[in-house]
């Protein structure tokens, strides 16, 4: 063997992650497929193809999947257009206010539309009071409806970043040669950006598609997938795991096979076009500015309505399920902080833990796959993707049934909900992580181990720090979405270690909206705090747009 193999630590380290991985992302996932195929009552898929409401819940969640994909295109793509070429009352707040929803938790989202609209929502009973009656807001409507004005913010953050990089002076060929302006928009400007709004409708398809809070808070009776995954898991336990084997397994063939398609459809419409200006900005004034103004307004005030309504529940006096609105109470926040405030210290804890090990983990891989290539480093970046085509329901099932017993008994302890935590975040880290390294130059770490520096030290005093922005924005990136993380620590949590998203969810199923609200406006100002201070006081760019 190589002296110097034996003298460099990467090797080892590489053999680690992949070993870890290996334990923690394959097994889980290799062990719910060979359910599916082998169980107590023969194969899984011979099952499911009997089982009609299981189908039913695989076609209602393409159908709906397909839908929300739509109606989130169309709002998000007109939105973007003209957030990117016009000028117009309103608009930096119309520009930055949807970002707000992407921080919301989703089990946030689906109770105060419930607040809203649901059968004793506020609006419900203002019409009602009038003689206006709106159709129930369970099932599809309830799911097109929140899910669309959730989702639609990826096909904007998308979108309006195309746009702002698509090279105006191409579109002002275009009509030299006598091509009208619309006609212009659609056959220069929209083949270039079409990549980019197919990647953020594809990524929207693949969340409906994995989504649980909103399926099983609103779903009611449309039987959806995951929703059925997590009955399959709750009601049979580790005892049978065949259907909920292949009912999971669907939900990621489903996912992976988008993600190949997604990768096929950007590569044979990928346009390579030289860097050059973009499109000022028009400004909008009269009624056409009104206009627009007052669209792109209502559709954000539509996507902030659960931050407004959660805000006032959370202080609103409550009789059992009866909200009382206009009296006010700090027993709701009371409950939080003093009765009963162990998921607010679980959820701290359990997510400090699980970014902590996950940043860690992520910046280590990345820097091997980057800096450090050899035969196993393609494998690890590989393997450490594959989380995201795992849905929540997918994820925890895997951990249940791999982990609850054997070499490895991890079922009931807090240990499962933060490996839940880590495998379900780690792929932000790695994106973070890699972006960066390939800008920092080789040489500079080959001076310093020239000097004599030690490779790990090299590593930890001079590339470290110069990782230091993308460690930070994929810390912060992983909090926010640890801590609302519902789908796998529902099913993997034990009584004592329920998270802010699980009491919030057991709460809305007991009907007490008021007590919900309170721990909802606590989680949110949890996930946004560290936000705010790091993008306020250490300048971390979140979005990568410096």
């Amino acid at each position: 063997m190589n002296p110097s193999l034996l003298r460099s630590p990467w090797p080892w380290f590489s053999a680690l992650a992949l070993a870890l991985l290996g334990v923690f992302v394959v097994y889980p996932l290799l062990y719910i497929f060979t359910a599916s195929f082998f169980g107590d009552g023969g194969s899984g898929w011979v099952q499911l193809m009997h089982d009609g409401r299981s189908l039913a819940a695989i076609g209602n969640t393409l159908v709906l999947a397909c839908v929300v994909t739509l109606c989130s295109t169309l709002i998000g793509v007109p939105l973007a257009y003209v957030s990117a070429r016009f000028r117009f009352r309103g608009k930096l707040l119309i520009t930055l206010l949807p970002l707000i929803t992407l921080v919301i938790p989703e089990v946030v989202t689906a109770q105060t539309w419930l607040m809203i609209l649901g059968n004793n929502g506020l609006i419900t009973r203002f019409l009602k009071g009038h003689g206006i009656f709106l159709p129930s807001f369970y099932g599809w409507f309830g799911l097109i409806t929140s899910m669309s004005f959730i989702y639609y913010t990826y096909v904007y953050i998308g979108t309006v970043a195309a746009i702002g990089k698509f090279d105006a002076q191409l579109e002002e060929a275009a009509q030299s040669l006598g091509t009208a302006p619309v006609r212009s928009r659609f056959h220069v400007m929209l083949p270039v950006i079409r990549p980019a709004i197919l990647a953020s409708a594809l990524l929207v398809f693949t969340m409906v598609v994995g989504n649980f809070a909103i399926s099983t808070i609103l779903g009611h009776n449309v039987p959806l997938l995951s929703v059925a995954i997590y009955q399959a898991a709750v009601a049979e336990g580790a005892s049978n795991l065949t259907m909920q084997s292949t009912l999971a397994s669907t939900s990621v063939l489903i996912v992976m096979g988008l993600l190949f398609v997604n990768r096929r459809i950007i590569a044979r419409g990928r346009y390579e076009i030289v860097q050059g200006r973009g499109a000022k900005p028009q400004p909008l004034k009269g009624g056409q500015g009104v206009l627009v103004s007052a669209a792109a307004g209502v559709v954000v005030a539509i996507s902030l309505l659960p931050l407004v309504t959660i805000a006032v529940g959370a202080f609103t006096v409550s009789r059992g399920p009866v909200m009382r609105w206009g009296e006010w109470t700090l027993d709701n926040m009371a409950r939080v902080f003093i009765t009963a405030p162990g998921p607010l210290v679980n959820s701290i804890l359990f997510a400090g833990i699980a970014t902590l090990i996950s940043v860690a983990f992520s910046t280590l891989v990345s820097y091997l796959v980057v800096k450090k290539p050899n035969l196993v480093t393609p494998l690890i970046d590989y393997v450490a993707a594959i989380p995201l085509a795992l849905s929540g329901t997918v994820l925890g099932v895997g951990l249940l049934a791999s982990f609850n017993g054997g070499f490895l008994s991890l079922t009931g302890t807090s240990t499962i909900i933060v490996l839940a935590y880590v495998i379900r975040r780690m792929p932000f880290g790695m994106r973070n992580g890699q972006a960066i390294l390939h800008n920092i130059p080789n040489s500079i770490e080959e001076a310093s181990i020239s000097l004599g520096s030690p490779p790990f030290r090299t590593f930890l005093r001079v590339v470290l720090p110069m990782m230091l922005p993308a460690v930070a924005s994929a810390a912060i990136l992983t909090w926010t979405t640890t801590v609302s993380e519902l789908s796998a620590s529902l099913l993997v949590y034990s009584g004592g270690r329920e998270t802010l998203p699980i009491q919030i969810f057991r709460l809305i199923d007991s009907g007490l909206m008021a007590y919900a609200s309170a721990y909802g406006l606590v989680l949110v100002a949890v996930i946004l705090l560290p936000v705010v201070i790091a993008t306020t006081v250490f300048k971390v760019d979140l979005f990568g747009s410096k």
